[in-house]
């Protein structure tokens, strides 16, 4: 049944259709289908020479084929792999430039942005105040956390992280949303390394250990989703006190500072005190052992020598015991003053007293003594 052009559509029922549902006011009509078919047509002839018939169409298929066959060139900008799909199963990944694909929909490509490194921010925002030079927005239900000494400390950290060359299909397809997860999976392992950790490493010098714990951990829980997802780098902003307590914490540090320094102090008087001290006691007990062994030479010499003379005095007793005699007295009166009295019968038995011993000492006065004493 051809269309009629007469208002109401081919049932000619009125403005309101043959079931009375139609418009309840006349409004504009409907373009005529057969009329805009028919223009067509006439524009086509004017263009295409001769006859339009079956070399026409053929010749519209032709360009319709071309066309749908260049549909198949697309580009991957220097930043991004390109994935091509066959019907909807990947097949091969390509690399950045112009490259071709079957036209959709037996082939379709994706381009995602997977050379590119791309960073996520933990507990910190980045927003257009702080790109015109503002502070950074703080997000305290991120970077709150609870260490293992049952402690708070706010952390702010960033990750860096991007696509693994032979896991593009993996990014694809086996995660809804990449950003979400690295930052759910930073946020997660970030907490367990701090509860397991005690705030005073953390605020000190514990940021290296820390920063490689977390990278690690992110690492195999991305893997065990099959993310496809490389973490490079994790790195902490901040690691401080709560805002509310950080003036006493720092109290505390000062004080855990002065009693580090005093220690330390102590400890180098004790390594200067000690070694003197040992120094001293091992010069007594050398100087012990050398009187030892002194005395017990002494002793075994006299030993020996009196059992020498033992001997001598068994063989000749007289001439020994005279001997003895001689040579006690000799080693008494060596330093004795002495003064000798002839008692025999020959004259007075008394020898004129000469001291001699004075005359020595007087021989040896100073010369200015000598010379004072010579002045009349």
């Amino acid at each position: 049944m051809p269309w009629s052009n007469q208002p109401g559509g081919p049932w000619s029922s009125g403005p309101r259709g043959p079931w009375g549902s139609g418009p309840q006011q006349q409004g504009p009509r409907p373009p005529d289908l057969e009329e805009f078919l028919r223009r067509s047509q006439d524009r086509l002839r004017r263009v295409l020479p001769g006859n339009f018939g079956g070399r026409g169409v053929v010749l519209i298929a032709l360009v319709i084929v071309a066309l749908w066959g260049l549909s198949g060139f697309f580009r991957v900008e220097p930043d991004e792999l390109g994935v091509v799909l066959r019907f909807g199963k990947a097949v091969r990944v390509v690399q950045p430039g112009l490259n071709y694909h079957l036209p959709y929909p037996i082939e379709a490509a994706l381009t995602p942005p997977v050379l590119r490194v791309n960073k996520t921010d933990v507990g910190i925002r980045l927003s257009e105040e702080t790109r015109r030079g503002g502070s950074l927005r703080e997000v305290p239900e991120e970077s709150l956390m609870l260490t293992g000494d049952e402690n708070i400390v706010d952390v702010d950290f960033s990750v860096l992280w991007r696509v693994k060359p032979n896991g593009v299909s993996d990014y694809l397809f086996n995660i809804e949303d990449p950003k979400g997860t690295v930052k759910a999976v930073a946020e997660s392992a970030m907490r367990e390394v701090i509860g397991h950790s005690n705030a005073q490493p953390l605020l000190t010098g514990l940021r290296q250990t820390v920063e490689t714990s977390v990278q690690d951990l992110m690492q195999k829980t991305l893997d065990s989703y099959g993310a496809g997802i490389l973490i490079q780098n994790v790195q902490l902003q901040k690691v401080d006190p709560p805002a509310e307590v950080i003036d006493s914490f720092r109290d505390v540090q000062a004080a855990r500072s002065d009693l580090e320094r005093l220690a330390n102090e102590a400890q180098t008087y004790a390594n200067r005190v000690v070694p003197e001290a040992r120094g001293r006691a091992a010069k007594i007990i050398q100087d012990a052992e050398a009187y030892r062994s002194q005395t017990v030479a002494d002793a075994n010499g006299q030993t020996s020598r009196f059992l020498q003379v033992y001997e001598q005095y068994k063989k000749a007793p007289d001439v020994t015991r005279q001997r003895m005699y001689l040579e006690t007295m000799e080693h008494i009166l060596a330093n004795t003053p002495k003064t000798i009295i002839d008692t025999g019968k020959q004259g007075t038995g008394v020898i004129p007293y000469l001291p001699l011993n004075d005359l020595g000492k007087s021989s040896k006065l100073p010369e200015s003594d000598s010379t004072a004493g010579g002045k009349p």
